[in-house]
């Protein structure tokens, strides 16, 4: 019969700094999700990952992370669940719905479009910095970089443009639903308008 052995030192401290991680991940979790109650935002896997800074392999596989967001995915769908049953007007959900979209993507969009902003300019210095030392095909195949650079920004910015125009949109039919509920509300409150 063996008698089990303590873990090398190196091995323990590695388990302990897995351990420590996951603790670190599973609060930044709860965290997430707690923000994501207070603004009544929709709770997916993907929201909560991307909040937390975690994988959705990291939720998937983790089960105390996986029963949280599901409960917050439960708790939050029954919230929705109850704020549309309150409303006359259940396209009010999808309006704002798009605007949480909309937001999102747009946010998306500029974090990209700076992201190649600063890579062209990256490249634009490696061209000024090192152009005698380059050969005329390493110079051409940097400058047909640039150029498929300068087309993917110019794309970006149409699509940023066009998810602008989307979220003034959406808030638009917001506001005006916002409007239709509070007539509706009046209506409601003031029984010789029903009559």
């Amino acid at each position: 019969m063996t008698t089990p052995t303590a873990p090398e030192p190196r091995t323990a401290a590695a388990l302990a700094a897995r351990r420590s991680s996951t603790q670190a991940a599973l609060g930044r979790v709860h965290d997430a999700i707690s923000r994501l109650r207070r603004e009544k935002a929709p709770v997916s896997i993907a929201v909560v990952g991307r909040r937390a800074g975690v994988s959705r392999t990291f939720l998937y596989e983790n089960s105390e992370a996986r029963v949280a967001v599901a409960a917050a995915i439960a708790d939050a769908d029954q919230r929705r669940g109850q704020a549309l049953a309150d409303l006359e007007d259940p396209q009010e959900a999808t309006w704002r719905e798009r605007a949480f979209n909309a937001e999102d993507a747009l946010k998306a969009a500029n974090t990209e479009i700076l992201n190649q902003r600063t890579r062209i300019g990256e490249l634009l210095g490696q061209i000024r910095d090192l152009q005698a030392e380059w050969t005329e095909e390493a110079i051409q195949r940097i400058t047909t970089e640039n150029m498929t650079l300068k087309q993917h920004v110019r794309q970006l910015t149409a699509d940023n443009r066009t998810l602008e125009e989307r979220l003034t949109a959406a808030r638009s039919n917001l506001r005006f639903q916002d409007r239709r509920v509070a007539d509706l509300e009046a209506r409601l409150a003031d029984p010789a308008t029903l009559t």
